[in-house]
């Protein structure tokens, strides 16, 4: 474990140059994992585990469409693919990547089967943080562990399979046994991370609900959107205002600041465009800051879980979604995304 500045501050890190696969394997050779849910983040750690490994067994509900998908993916009824309950009955380490709503539904199934000794294991701070609206309080005598990639599943089994992996922080909630710790830390090994970075469960849960809502996903789309509707407002082709908008960003420039930094890439385009992204980052700057510090202060008070506790528990809000996504999916700006996609692959 390696102390590491990044912008001048102390953090802890772990390699898996420092605590090799090896060692992981030898610190949960004892340990049943029980992956509870197989939907979004479920698949990539599950795979990724056993083919390190790991003793894994996948709980599911049974004959949903996620238990059909368990089975294609090699997990076998009755050996290594069970329902929720036996799976939590049988595993030592039960790690519970269902959906928040799904834990919340959940949590009285995996809390009676929780025994001394035993491990609770997330990848989201969610449930534990926000207690109140959740009532997710695990028992005192066992080991409370987190380990979080940043990205999605399909991401960490991507890049597994490539020879790389994302990024994870970890934490402890509770040491029960005195190895929360090091079990943490192998779990985040196990899945694949390419590094660790130590955090606690609510610093997590709040810079993930934060970077969501933010730039991640929800100030993407909206300033995308809006620099698509001044160009079409302003005259141009959906073609031009997406390839403008979209193409050049996810095809070109991300990856390259990705690989190089925002300094490389103003450093390697044109005067032209050098000049105007330094002039003009500051303002965009200046206008998102009151709304993400607004943001941070309804996720820090708890209104963001409640919101989203209430809204995907509310009857029919599978349809309400559905209808938001439809909307989305069909508007002139993705529509032309789709046609450019086909386009781009054609041309390969």
């Amino acid at each position: 474990m390696a102390t590491i500045k990044f912008g001048g501050v102390d953090e802890t890190v772990i390699t898996r140059e420092e605590f090799p696969l090896a060692k992981a394997r030898e610190v949960l050779q004892d340990e049943v994992i029980a992956v509870i849910g197989y939907g979004v983040q479920g698949p990539g750690q599950a795979l990724n585990l056993r083919d390190n490994g790991f003793n894994v067994i996948v709980g599911q509900r049974k004959n949903s469409s996620s238990w059909q998908k368990a089975l294609n993916d090699g997990w076998v009824e009755g050996e290594t693919l069970f329902t929720i309950e036996e799976a939590a009955e049988r595993g030592t380490i039960i790690a519970n990547l269902l959906s928040d709503a799904g834990q919340i539904a959940v949590w009285p199934t995996l809390k009676e089967r929780l025994t001394p000794g035993k491990s609770l294991y997330f990848s989201h701070g969610f449930g534990i943080t926000f207690h109140d609206h959740t009532s997710i309080v695990p028992p005192a005598d066992i080991d409370v562990i987190l380990a979080a990639p940043k990205g999605s599943g399909t991401s960490l089994r991507r890049l597994y399979l490539q020879g790389g992996g994302l990024n994870s922080s970890f934490a402890v909630y509770q040491d029960a046994t005195g190895k929360a710790y090091e079990k943490a830390i192998a779990m985040g090994i196990g899945i694949g991370s390419g590094y660790l970075f130590e955090t606690d469960f609510q610093k997590e849960v709040y810079s993930d609900l934060t970077g969501e809502r933010g730039i991640l996903m929800g100030a993407l789309a909206g300033v995308i959107e809006a620099q698509y509707q001044v160009l079409r407002q302003r005259g141009h082709s959906p073609s031009e205002a997406f390839n403008e908008t979209v193409e050049e960003l996810t095809q070109s420039l991300v990856p390259l600041v990705g690989e190089n930094g925002m300094d490389w890439m103003f450093s390697n385009c044109s005067v032209t465009a050098q000049r105007g992204a330094l002039d003009w980052k500051g303002r965009f700057k200046e206008a998102t800051l009151p709304v993400l510090n607004e943001l941070y202060d309804s996720v820090a008070s708890g209104a963001e879980a409640e919101r989203t506790i209430q809204r995907g528990t509310t009857p029919g809000y599978r349809q309400e979604l559905e209808a938001e996504l439809q909307e989305l999916r069909e508007s002139e700006l993705w529509q032309t995304g789709a046609r450019v996609r086909e386009l781009r692959s054609v041309s390969k």
